[in-house]
């Protein structure tokens, strides 16, 4: 009888652990990183310059979770301006406090500050990325963020050998903020990158300047399949990508999975990441991997083209010269959107799909540069000595930049006036609420941003369109629950080019893209099976193309185009979601702290002091 009790005991005990195992595998994971902005030294093209990095790194440290999980990450400030972070990717669902972008749902964190966000995942699987949201700081501070399958699953493909992260970027000889501070004050364009890199590293770009150069090398193994995760943090182009003599797999992009489809190259704009599997399958030799520029305007870019090498391991003899991959031209629109129209969703029942299919609200979004005059007494370096400027809807974006002062129960709050406004939109029933004065200045957003755009031949003759733009603050207000439909339209104004464009807050769902000027007729053209998973997407130069996606994450969501250039000209604008009728329909409250929107001696001369900074959800009440 004693073996009958101990075996039952032993089986009881079996259970439960079974049952601790399974609810620890479903139970997400909870990570804390910790961020330090600093100055560090960086020797590229011969020449060594101090930029902004986190921990010291370019790229900064990869984040690496599971599908579901939580993650805090806390930022120190040691820097020398102020910056914020953006996780490129993820939904943080009714999260909008730890997005990102600055001036849109928080403050910078100021140098000697520090600031903890809180990063939500939900149903992001795949290559994402992490990047400063402030001036151009993302172009040296930024890095991947790798969210693997929950515990006791696996990816839809066979496991990879090994995974290596790819990260392409630019290099800038000049300090950053100088570059762009510059450009806005004479409203011409930015000075170029001087080179691309791959994971930081630059190699010899032009052996007569600067004849030393440190490569990126990674090792193949014969016969062994490895996952490259990549990830476009170019600046301002978008990038072909190959290697010579393999072909690649694509099995993912953007967080979500794609039906896997094999190419000789890869098109990605900034702000995209792809997963892809490559199989060492050639001699044993040293092949190069290829990361060339993308344009299709007439603008300056940087034309270098970054090498990096992959080695296979073993004896033989290496090559007297490197074989290179045959990438198309650097303007092959056609190689660009042959590519692109590729990319569809896995579409499987672990994998599914759930495109919108009656649409209620109908948004119309054309996508142009333009011109500003010059202000008065000036001399300006934009075309016709005017000032560069970008639109959607023919409304330059306008970020708010004042401080918003209000005493409540003898306690003073720093938030601009945009953060609050916008999220106090959210919260009531009426717009008039919002608006209120701020040392003489009336209004902070307006809620009439055009659904629907003038009507021109956007993508004909525009000879007797005028270039010139009007600036404004105007965002776009969304019921929670409603079936959205985008469609991006590309024009001829001016300088007609790709524009990679990203929705914070959401993946949508890419169901045509197409050149010329979009017409109800294209409709029937769509892909309502199995569209991509996407969160950015390249515009095609003077084309459309068309998204959709449910509006379920109440918030405040930035849209903007992701060359950096054309984001900094206004290329811009903000989906407010509303709140729904429940409370896991609305927003979350915000955290006990946001990063300060002025200095402590500008509290002071209010009367506040730093010690009185309190929960920021008084301000809702």
């Amino acid at each position: 009888m004693v073996p009958l009790k101990v075996n039952f005991v032993l089986g009881l005990l079996g259970v439960a652990f079974l049952n601790i195992l399974v609810l620890c595998m479903a139970r997400p994971g909870v990570h804390y990183y910790d961020f330090v902005l600093k100055e560090t030294n960086f020797t590229r093209l011969c020449s060594t310059k101090s930029m902004l990095t986190v921990n010291g790194s370019f790229p900064g440290p990869v984040i690496q979770v599971r599908r579901g999980d939580l993650v805090y990450v806390n930022v120190h400030n040691q820097g020398k301006y102020g910056v914020t972070i953006h996780w490129h990717g993820v939904k943080q669902p009714r999260n909008p406090w730890s997005d990102g972008p600055e001036n849109i749902t928080q403050c910078s964190i100021q140098p000697g500050t520090s600031f903890t966000y809180k990063v939500i995942l939900s149903d992001e699987e795949g290559t994402l990325w992490w990047h400063a949201h402030s001036d151009w700081s993302r172009a040296t501070v930024h890095g991947a963020f790798v969210i693997l399958p929950k515990r006791g699953t696996t990816y839809p493909f066979a496991k990879p050998y090994k995974e290596q992260i790819i990260v392409l970027g630019s290099w800038f000889k000049e300090e950053l903020k100088a570059i762009i501070d510059e450009a806005l004050e004479t409203g011409g364009n930015p000075n170029t990158s001087n080179a691309h890199t791959i994971n930081g590293y630059t190699g010899v770009v032009n052996a007569t300047v600067c004849p030393t150069g440190k490569t990126f090398h990674m090792l193949f193994s014969y016969g062994k399949t490895y996952l490259l995760r990549i990830v476009n943090a170019v600046m301002n182009d978008e990038q072909f990508f190959g290697i010579a003599n393999h072909k690649l797999t694509v099995v993912g992009s953007d967080g979500a999975y794609t039906k896997p489809f094999t190419t000789d190259y890869l098109f990605i704009t900034p702000g995209q990441t792809m997963d892809v599997l490559v199989t060492a399958n050639q001699s044993p030799s040293k092949y190069y991997m290829v990361s060339t520029p993308y344009f299709d305007s007439f603008a300056e870019f940087d034309n270098t083209s970054v090498k990096a090498i992959i080695e296979y391991e073993g004896k033989y003899s290496p090559p007297k010269s490197i074989p290179l991959p045959n990438l198309p031209a650097y303007n092959n629109e056609s190689a660009a959107q042959n590519f692109t129209v590729l990319l569809r969703s896995l579409a499987s029942k672990e994998h599914p799909v759930n495109v919108p299919k009656k649409i209620t609200k109908r948004i119309f979004i054309t996508i142009s540069l333009n011109l500003l005059p010059c202000p008065a007494g000036k001399t300006c370096k934009g075309p016709l000595n005017q000032t560069m400027s970008a639109s959607l809807n023919n409304i330059s974006f306008v970020t708010p930049k004042l401080i918003y002062w209000e005493h409540i129960t003898g306690i003073y709050f720093h938030y601009s006036p945009f953060i609050r406004a916008l999220n106090q939109y959210i919260q009531d029933n009426y717009i008039e609420s919002v608006f209120f004065l701020n040392r003489g200045i009336k209004g902070v957003f307006g809620k009439n941003f055009p659904n629907q755009p003038k009507i021109f031949d956007f993508t004909g003759d525009v000879t007797n369109i005028s270039q010139y733009t009007t600036q404004g603050t105007k965002v776009i207000p969304i019921e929670y629950g409603e079936k959205v439909e985008l469609v991006f339209q590309g024009t001829a104004i001016q300088s007609p080019e790709n524009h990679p464009m990203h929705l914070h807050g959401f993946s949508f769902y890419l169901v045509g893209i197409g050149a010329g000027n979009f017409s109800n007729s294209d409709i029937k053209n769509y892909n309502l099976v199995d569209p991509p998973e996407v969160n950015t997407i390249g515009i095609p130069r003077k084309g459309w193309a068309a998204i959709r996606f449910t509006a379920n994450n109440p918030g405040v969501w930035f849209i903007h185009c992701h060359l950096e250039r054309h984001l900094s000209w206004g290329m811009d604008t903000v989906l407010i979601v509303r709140n729904g009728n429940t409370t896991a329909t609305s927003m979350r409250p915000p955290p006990p702290y946001m990063p300060s929107c002025t200095t402590s001696s500008s509290i002071l001369e209010k009367g506040g002091s730093p010690a009185s900074y309190e929960s920021s959800s008084l301000i809702f009440k």
